[in-house]
């Protein structure tokens, strides 16, 4: 069988080192000509992947179409759907996702929890809006990692809203924000990992730090665990899908946002769980039996981060000194250039409990910092 990969970013390049474990042929296409997959792989093409065309083209030659990033020309894999290629996810969850506002009527129509919210089309829309502050307008489409999302504190701040179709999110009372990865075969076997908690950089708006097994009880994991199964069913989809969710002060779950491919949160699962999440990717679109999501031992995550100032070709300052301690373990992406903000790898710890794991973490932000 041959596989597409629309994507060659990082989290292509780590579904590339689990494939070739069970000698899958996969093909990338990538706007990028340096993307982190492209030395991993004998067949890389180099392409816009919201172009109808090009995706069309690329996915002519393939069995099976994935993606490891959404933003991608959605109608160009329903065509190739009809023409009898498989395509997980499928199109039609895509179309969905891709677009907040569809993603938040969804929720609402099935009455899974989420923050309050309304569309609006464009900044006049938001500038009528002053009943409730604050508020988050958030673009419905090509929004990611904290990009085209702003809180508006009061109506001083409405003159940089967007001036494009958004949806303003009742800004919520969070405690915390959480993840669950889920996943789902052709046959629907599903599975779910432990929940982790998200902790983020304020000024980046990305996550820092992530922490497994989440320091929640036992009733909220559950209904975590459960709102993930009951989304990614309704949607009858394949693959893997990451939910995360807020935490409330009075401990509710609201659903933020879904993504369905591997994603930063799942991370840690390469070396924390029985199968890392790009492996039960790999076995959600191939139809076959879903591994073990038993986590080993307690773990943390953190994202390895372009260092404010510095924009050029990647150095690893420190990279040895980390590499002394035990149970850290570091994944850098194949990324020429840094820049201030880019992920640049990721590392992973290990430990007898999470406050071991979140000390350790912060030494590797002590001592390993990528500068040009």
């Amino acid at each position: 069988m041959k596989i597409g990969l629309l994507g060659g970013g990082q989290l292509g390049r780590m579904l590339l080192q689990e494939a070739m474990n069970w000698n899958l042929d996969i093909c990338i296409l990538d706007p990028d000509e340096n993307a982190p997959c492209k030395f991993l792989t004998s067949s890389f093409s180099v392409g816009d992947l919201t172009d109808y065309e090009t995706v069309l083209n690329f996915g002519k030659n393939c069995d099976l179409i994935t993606i490891e990033i959404e933003n991608v020309n959605a109608d160009a894999l329903m065509e190739l759907e009809r023409s009898g290629v498989q395509v997980y996810p499928q199109p039609n969850v895509l179309k969905v996702i891709q677009d907040k506002g569809l993603q938040k009527m969804f929720y609402h129509q099935l009455g899974i929890p989420t923050a309050e919210f309304i569309l609006c089309e464009n900044k006049e829309d938001v500038l009528a809006c002053d009943k409730f502050f604050p508020f988050v307008q958030k673009l419905r489409k090509g929004g990611y990692d904290g990009k085209g999302v702003i809180i508006h504190h009061s109506k001083e701040s409405l003159q940089q809203a967007f001036d494009a179709p958004s949806i303003l999110e009742v800004k919520a009372d969070i405690k915390m924000e959480i993840s669950v990865i889920v996943a789902r075969n052709a046959e629907g076997q599903v599975v779910t990992y432990d929940a982790v908690e998200c902790m983020f950089d304020p000024k980046l708006n990305l996550v820092d730090i992530l922490v497994s097994p989440a320091a929640i009880d036992h009733k909220l994991e559950e209904q975590a665990q459960a709102l993930a199964v009951r989304i990614i069913t309704e949607f009858k989809m394949v693959g893997i899908l990451a939910v995360e969710f807020f935490v409330t002060n009075d401990n509710q779950l609201l659903v933020n946002e879904i993504a369905p491919r591997p994603h930063n949160s799942g991370h840690h699962t390469i070396e924390a769980c029985t199968t890392s999440q790009f492996e039960q990717h790999l076995r959600s679109i191939l139809n076959m039996p879903l591994g073990s999501t038993q986590q080993i031992l307690p773990a943390a995550m953190v994202n390895i981060i372009g260092a404010e100032g510095n924009a050029g070709e990647a150095k690893y300052k420190g990279l040895e000194n980390l590499l002394a301690i035990s149970n850290i373990f570091v994944h850098l992406y194949g990324k020429k250039v840094t820049k201030p903000g880019r992920k640049m790898g990721h590392a992973t710890i290990l430990g007898n409990s999470t406050f071991e794991c979140v000390a350790n973490a912060k030494k590797v932000k002590e001592l390993l910092t990528v500068i040009a």
